[in-house]
């Protein structure tokens, strides 16, 4: 509603106010009062009537100016709501797309390294794996050649205090020949005593079937005859009783194919128990100084047999200590059998007892040594397959962490 007709209205009824008190000093008389009061009541009603009707008017001017106002503000504030949606809508699409580049580019870095740490394991494996078994061979190698090497020395030593080096060279080329036989040495075979005493003695060097203890009754399978004879003209045996479980060894075979730890346990111990039952045996029945040496061979058949004597913990040193009993497989045989008979063709030139004793001796000990060497080199052969093993199962676990990585679901998808 405009000022000015607001200031028109209250003017109107200020003068008629005015007009009134006028009325009222100037005559007293009632009728006119009364007539000037309808008059003047009149007046005020239909201005009443007029300034409530311009008044409804304004307001309801002033109501559509509004609610355009109104229109117009809630326009504005839809369009510029629109625009800040759209601006933030691309923004975080620009946003994921930049995210998703980042995870692709994480994800490849991560795949790279991940594969090129992959190669770099697999390389220091198999180098790991080439040094050890280029180390095991070095240093099985090394033993072996030095058992034999300090066995040819004591026996040089031997030949060269009796002055027979033309025997020695002689002696040798006989080892070398015997030992160049692979039927005979029966690695990985069964090789009965009987062939082996034959391929290096004569028969008047050994006798079977034969009792070494006069008075005992007790006959071993093979002796070999010592040079030499004791004061009684009697020989002087060197008693070799062959052995064979082969009912405990056949189910040591089969618990290792079935791959059952237990059994395979319980067999090598059922094994190891025969094996000092035969050793005291022997030892009772068949070691008896004067009449045979004071110890004893005891042959088994193979050397898969043999292999499994060696892997028991202080066995063969026990039987040695204990029972004065020697074990030996085909190949230890072979080659102890060699040397005696390379110390029994030096000693029969001097006929002198004493030196059969030592060579018999350094024979004995060095072979109890090489037994040892056999030994450490199955235990360094063992703990050597462990780190293997336990390589391969790292390995193995890696792989299946790289796979689980590779199987991951992308970032930002969904």
């Amino acid at each position: 509603m405009p000022d000015w007709t607001l200031a028109a209205l209250l003017a109107l009824a200020a003068l008629n106010l005015l007009l009134l008190a006028w009325l009222l000093l100037r005559d007293d008389g009632a009728g006119r009062l009364d007539a000037t009061l309808a008059a003047l009541r009149l007046a005020l009603q239909n201005d009443a009537g007029t300034l409530e009707r311009e008044l409804r008017e304004e307001l309801a001017r002033v109501g559509r100016a509004q609610r355009q106002d109104l229109a117009a503000l809630q326009a504005l504030l839809l369009a510029q709501s629109g625009e800040h949606s759209r601006s933030q809508f691309e923004q975080l699409r620009h946003l994921a797309e930049e995210h998703e580049r980042r995870a692709a580019e994480l994800r490849g870095t991560v795949e790279a390294r991940l594969s090129a740490l992959h190669e770099g394991n697999e390389k220091k494996l198999e180098q790991m794996r080439a040094t050890v078994d280029e180390k095991l061979h070095a240093t099985l190698e090394q033993r072996l050649g030095e058992s034999f090497r300090l066995v040819a020395e004591r026996l040089e030593q031997v030949h060269q205090g009796l002055g027979e080096m033309q025997g020695l060279a002689r002696d040798v080329g006989s080892l070398s020949r015997v030992l160049g036989n692979v039927k005979a040495r029966g690695v990985f075979g069964e090789v009965q005593l009987a062939a082996l005493i034959e391929q290096v003695f004569t028969p008047a060097q050994y006798a079977t079937n034969v009792a070494p203890v006069p008075g005992r009754g007790e006959r071993v399978e093979v002796a070999l005859r010592l040079p030499g004879q004791r004061s009684d003209g009697a020989p002087l045996w060197l008693p070799i009783d062959a052995k064979f479980p082969r009912e405990d060894y056949e189910r040591l075979l089969d618990a290792q194919e079935r791959a059952d730890a237990s059994a395979v346990e319980a067999s090598a111990r059922a094994i190891e128990t025969w094996l000092r039952q035969q050793a005291r045996m022997i030892r009772d029945k068949y070691v008896a100084p004067p009449h045979t040496t004071d110890f004893a061979l005891l042959f088994l058949p193979t050397e898969g047999l043999y292999a499994e004597v060696l892997r028991r913990p202080g066995l063969v040193e026990a039987l040695q200590r204990e029972c004065r009993v020697v074990i030996a497989g085909p190949t230890t045989l072979l080659a102890i059998l060699n040397s005696l008979q390379m110390g029994f063709r030096t000693l029969a030139l001097e006929q002198r007892s004493t030196e059969v004793w030592e060579v018999l001796g350094a024979v004995k000990t060095e072979f109890a040594r090489f037994g040892e060497v056999l030994v450490r080199t199955r235990r360094k052969l063992d703990e050597a397959g462990a780190s293997i093993d336990a390589a391969q199962t790292r390995t193995r676990a890696m792989a299946r962490q790289l796979e689980r990585v590779q199987t991951l679901p992308e970032i930002g998808g969904g």
